[in-house]
């Protein structure tokens, strides 16, 4: 909080502005106590106006006395409140600071009626059923997905999940790893999270809707399917799907191939991944929903930001990590497809931004409504006028393009119904001044994984293309030597980045 020009600053989600005590209506102001409450904590400023200009308290004492009269008549339970005085140039002002509570859910009652309230933006709200039993279940010390259930667990099976970690971490599958991750109780019942790991998974609200949409909105479809499954396939059929609606193009540089594709697949997976781990699944009528357009990927799920504030109001670099499903979460972990430190958004940026054809403005965005959490890729070789010609985006890429001897075609992967794009040569072979032996087999595939996976590790990159890790290692010292490759950051946590231009770095 700050004050300036006798003007009171401070975070609009986390305070509310009252130029005087209303004693008559005191829902007008208990509401916001219980929203606070119910949330991440705030403060609400007696003697401030709607915009923030202080106006000062005849009596605060008498005010002060009065308001915590009546959050003791009218809370239940009653919240952790400090009320702080505060003198401005000869003005009166008092702080009504509401922590943050660990009793969830506080009610606000009158006339035999108890009501919840939580923050949504700058506004206190009436909590709808799933709000309150997200509060129910955080006054308990309990989530969604660690209830336990009444269905046995011996009466289903986790193979798909079992294959999964195998291959996920080359690591053997025991089944007393069920307990210990959370999808099944010490008396052998199945939690909530583990109905949605189980191989003939019955959970209505594990499904998600794929759609690829002509053009730029929700108007024809070119296909659309549904699919209902447990975690792991639906994260497969999700990626399966978007992979076979997106482009990928690539254009000859002297003695390598550099794609270019549409989006970044892993920053693409990370986001989907986050979706199905974050969502509300309290929420039964509600589903993850992937929707391509040709300029976009759209991710929706439902679920607003944990403690009530907007993403698009936040520096994703700042926001804490905060896990509505701990359960889902660590199983997703185990299985190598997250980390523990909960970096999704920010990792979905930074492997976005290291495309060789990414422009600024085309981040990845995240936006949450009252009950829905967005996030949108945008398409790196769409424009203003459509599709852009790869040969334009490979001269956007490098701006010298013609130094380098582009000779061979550049290429551009189609799928589905959608029209094939014209492709074109830059220039001949047999005229180019410069020949440089080209790349070994091993080398390009690392170049291609590296723009699929910026932060792919070198184990992972001698698993998928099938050589030794020293032999990887040999490879990259060679492309770094050559200015092709770079490590940006830490070998844990950083990311690759490939070198266009390689005069533009010296």
């Amino acid at each position: 909080m700050q004050i300036h020009n006798n003007t009171l600053i401070a975070e609009c989600s986390s305070y509310d502005f009252k130029e005087m005590l209303e004693r008559k209506k005191v829902k007008s102001w208990l509401k916001s106590v219980s929203a606070f409450a119910n949330t991440d904590g705030g403060s609400l400023f007696y003697g401030v106006n709607d915009d923030g200009v202080i106006v000062g308290l005849e009596n605060p004492q008498a005010d002060a006395d009065f308001i915590s009269e009546m959050i003791k008549a009218r809370l239940d339970p009653v919240p952790e409140v400090q009320l702080i005085p505060i003198k401005h140039e000869g003005r009166n002002l008092l702080e009504v600071k509401v922590k943050a509570g660990t009793l969830t859910p506080y009610y606000y009652y009158q006339d035999g009626t108890r009501t919840a309230y939580t923050r949504v933006g700058n506004e206190s709200v009436e909590c709808n059923s799933q709000q309150l039993l997200s509060l129910v279940l955080k006054g308990t010390h309990m989530t969604w997905d660690s209830l336990p259930t009444q269905v046995d667990a011996n009466k289903h099976s986790f193979v798909i999940l079992a294959n999964t970690f195998r291959e996920q971490t080359h690591q053997e599958w025991n089944d007393k790893y069920l307990e210990s991750f959370g999808l099944v109780t010490s008396d052998g019942k199945l939690t909530n999270a583990g109905l949605l790991f189980v191989d003939n998974c019955t959970v209505f609200q594990s499904r998600i809707f794929c759609t690829r949409w002509t053009g730029l909105y929700k108007d024809d479809a070119i296909s659309s399917v549904e699919h209902r499954a447990n975690l792991v396939l639906l994260l497969k059929y999700g990626m399966d799907f978007i992979k076979n609606y997106t482009m990928s193009g690539w254009v000859k540089m002297p003695n390598y191939r550099l794609n270019l594709p549409d989006y970044s697949d892993r920053a693409i997976f990370e986001g989907l991944v986050n979706h199905l781990i974050h969502r509300d699944y309290t929420v039964m009528g509600g589903e993850v929903h992937i929707d391509i357009y040709d300029d976009r990927v759209e991710l929706v799920s439902p679920g607003a930001m944990l403690d009530g504030t907007q993403i698009q109001d936040r520096d994703i670099y700042k926001v804490p990590s905060m896990r509505r499903n701990p359960v889902i979460a660590d199983m997703f972990t185990q299985l190598d497809y997250m980390e523990k430190r909960g970096s999704g958004l920010r990792k979905m940026r930074e492997l976005t931004e290291k495309l060789p054809n990414f422009l600024p403005g085309k981040e990845p965005q995240y936006q949450t409504e009252a009950i829905s959490f967005y996030t949108t890729f945008y398409n790196l070789n769409w424009g203003e006028n459509g599709r852009i010609p790869i040969e334009e985006v490979a001269n956007r890429v490098n701006s010298s393009l013609e130094k380098y001897s582009i000779d061979e075609e550049s290429s551009v992967k189609t799928f589905g119904d959608l029209q094939k794009y014209s492709v074109k040569t830059f220039g001949d072979l047999q005229n180019s001044s410069v020949k440089q032996k080209r790349l070994g087999r091993t080398a390009q595939s690392i170049l291609d994984l590296v723009i699929s996976d910026g932060s792919i590790s070198q184990d992972k990159m001698a698993e998928k293309i099938g050589v030794s890790k020293r032999a990887i290692e040999m490879q990259i010292a060679n492309l770094k030597a050559k200015g092709l490759l770079v490590r940006e950051g830490a070998d844990h946590g950083g990311y690759w980045r490939i070198v266009i231009n390689t005069k533009a770095e010296e």
